[in-house]
């Protein structure tokens, strides 16, 4: 397709001809596992990687190359892969990247299962990490070392919303010869492109704003580099075994047609929700890259295009307090991950930041009083007015020096 076209036509069509595929107006599901060869020359130059065309599934399937096409083309890479989830794609990055005694920089607060797998590959490989801020090249710089072989961005972090500097991280990666992988989950292709900042990787858990809908568990790895990510597809994504199935991508499609009509109404609700939640007593702090009160606000407004729809917020207490407000919700339902259609909402302390240990998660800046709200597509009065009734009867409940 035509590149010039605007990114929401390119959510649509990009990938998929209708006259390649039985004039299929939708992409149709390949539900096969391996091919047949057309004559037994074919298979062997298949093999050989001297003629293209499809193998076994675990390689290539014609509805996860269209998912792939698109995905490239959103995030303005040269090619991509698709996994089977988010830490899939994760693990596929940073195992392609890094080789036993490497070192991993990472910004300064991560998802809990990466910052799991970082400890596995520490424990296993002896390939340390250091979770640092990404605010400048000096800030950066002074944490190189000689084995560093990665500089690993989370933006906006998971859940403190803190953002990191991607050209910052990109100019000291070029003068060090590290590769440089963002994690653009919150954010989705349709708010933040980080390759054209430079960046080598851009991965997503697409379970999240990618698919949209709460019904897949997938991940994409996108690169700058076309040969790049044909090595990582010919290695690790082959020899790992971490693939998308075939219906996870159709679905995924699916879901993708809609995504920025779904980004502009989650922004827009998460937006609505803050501006109430700076009304209550019992909040103290919400953090949202796009608040003009935000620390990184202008780093943000260099990267970003609008908010998103995920934002935090403390409350005036500790866990008990959080717990009881929790509980009260009837609309916002209490349950880990983001960009579905329905408003979720979370305790990052206790679920999914849980596997770091305290002081460690303390440092990140994730205390027990915080809370991370994905912002769904229902009507914002309706979302605010389901909160509105938790915050009442957790007013109710506590002692009036907890919500004052």
């Amino acid at each position: 397709m035509n590149k010039k076209v605007h990114r929401d036509t390119l959510i649509i069509h990009e990938g998929h001809d209708p006259h390649d595929h039985q004039d299929s107006l939708a992409v149709p599901l390949y539900q096969t596992s391996t091919y047949v060869f057309p004559d037994a020359a074919t298979g062997a130059a298949r093999f050989a990687g001297e003629q293209e065309g499809n193998i076994y599934s675990r390689l290539t399937n014609p509805t996860v190359k269209v998912l792939e096409e698109r995905i490239a083309s959103l995030e303005k890479g040269a090619g991509a892969l698709a996994f089977g989830s988010g830490m899939a794609a994760v693990s596929a990055a940073l195992v392609h990247t890094t080789k036993a005694g490497d070192h991993i920089l990472c910004s300064r607060g991560i998802y809990g299962c990466t910052f799991g797998l970082l400890n596995i590959m520490e424990e296993k490989y002896g390939i340390t990490h250091d979770l640092i801020p990404m605010k400048s090249e000096e800030e950066i710089e002074r944490h190189v070392r000689p084995e560093t072989a990665v500089i690993y961005v989370e933006t906006p972090v998971n859940p403190t919303m803190e953002v990191a500097d991607l050209r910052a991280a990109v100019n000291v990666a070029r003068r060090h010869g590290l590769k440089v992988i963002v994690d653009n989950t919150f954010c989705s292709p349709y708010i933040q492109n980080p390759i054209e900042f430079g960046v080598d990787f851009v991965l997503h858990s697409a379970t999240k704003y990618i698919n949209g809908h709460g019904d897949v568990i997938a991940g994409l790895l996108i690169g700058a580099d076309e040969e790049e990510i044909a090595k990582i597809r010919m290695t690790v994504q082959k020899d790992y075994g971490g693939i998308i199935s075939p219906f996870d991508a159709w679905l995924m499609i699916r879901g993708l047609k809609t995504l920025a009509v779904r980004m502009e109404r989650h922004t827009s609700n998460a937006e609505a929700v803050i501006g109430y939640l700076k009304t209550v007593p019992a909040v103290r702090e919400v953090h949202y890259p796009l608040d003009p009160d935000h620390p990184d606000v202008e780093i943000a407004k260099r990267q970003m295009n609008a908010g998103g729809g995920i934002f935090s917020f403390t409350l005036d207490g500790g866990v008990e307090e959080v717990q009881i407000f929790l509980d009260e919700l009837r609309l916002v339902k209490l349950a880990v991950s983001l960009g579905d259609a329905e408003s979720l909402i979370q305790h990052p302390a206790s679920m999914t930041h849980s596997p770091v240990p305290e002081e460690e998660r303390k440092e990140m800046g994730i205390n027990d009083s915080m809370i991370r709200f994905s912002a769904g597509l229902e009507h914002p009065d309706d979302i605010i007015a389901d909160l509105d009734a938790a915050f009442k009867a957790l007013k109710k409940r506590t002692p009036a020096t907890a919500t004052e």
